[in-house]
């Protein structure tokens, strides 16, 4: 897991520093559109209130949420999105996997393929890869909180959590996906604010890379991710904390 988690944070600061731009809240605004479909109340929708913590947590503006929430209702007129995977491998044969939202599904395979193609990669038939990854729920808290590691290693395990790591200035708790929200909810009702919820997809066997092999493979990813209709990315590299420090610097 240490190798999600170490560039899921390096993700999150990018993003934290990219958050003005429109590209970053379009992809977060269709996460919420997406979940508002099933009910456009939080408190009954668990999907809704994670993709609506997850914008918040990017200090997406609240009227911005309430729109794509509206839209995703049907209150407001909005593009049919679907969601979709594609599975494939980048360069040193890691595995690849990209969560994507589109309203055309055709130019999105076209683009998602001629990404690949174009660092390295080559795209997959669906299961190629999948079976490389489990899903986990992700619970993420902020190390400036006063509370202990032990003590709150202890109450995530009693509600239900897997495991916790310590990486960089977060805990990161680990659960079932579908312990996530219960777990999440035990540890808030506690006073204990969570940074970032969320569903991810984690490596079971991750491949270590080379600062040459690292590059490549983050090129691809980068590239990946600046497609509007791409949501996630995910793979199994292995990259030391030093090299993907000073190729993402």
């Amino acid at each position: 897991m240490s190798g999600h988690s170490k560039w899921a944070t390096i993700k999150r600061k990018k993003g934290k520093e990219d958050a003005k731009r429109s590209k970053l809240f379009g992809k977060l605004s269709r996460i919420i559109m997406v979940a508002a479909r099933n009910g456009s109340n939080p408190d009954m929708n668990a999907a809704l209130a994670n993709a609506i913590d997850k914008a918040k947590s990017y200090s997406m503006p609240a009227d911005n949420i309430e729109r794509a929430i509206k839209k995703g209702a049907g209150e407001l007129g909005a593009a049919d999105y679907e969601e979709l995977t594609y599975e494939g491998f980048g360069p040193a044969g890691v595995a690849i996997m990209v969560d994507v939202m589109t309203d055309n599904r055709n130019r999105t395979a076209a683009d998602i393929r001629h990404i690949f193609t174009k660092y390295g990669g080559n795209l997959g038939a669906a299961g190629s890869v999948s079976w490389m990854f489990d899903r986990k729920g992700i619970i993420t808290i902020d190390k400036s909180h006063p509370i202990g590691e032990d003590e709150l290693f202890a109450l995530a395990i009693e509600a239900g959590a897997e495991d916790m790591i310590s990486e960089d200035d977060q805990w990161q708790i680990t659960t079932e996906p579908t312990e996530l929200n219960f777990v999440k909810n035990i540890i808030e009702k506690h006073g204990i604010p969570i940074s970032l919820a969320e569903t991810a997809l984690i490596p079971k066997n991750p491949v270590k890379l080379d600062k040459e092999e690292a590059g490549r493979v983050l090129r691809l990813v980068d590239a990946l991710e600046e497609n509007d209709d791409v949501q996630d990315v995910y793979s199994n590299f292995d990259i030391a904390a030093d090299i993907l420090e000073e190729l993402t610097s």
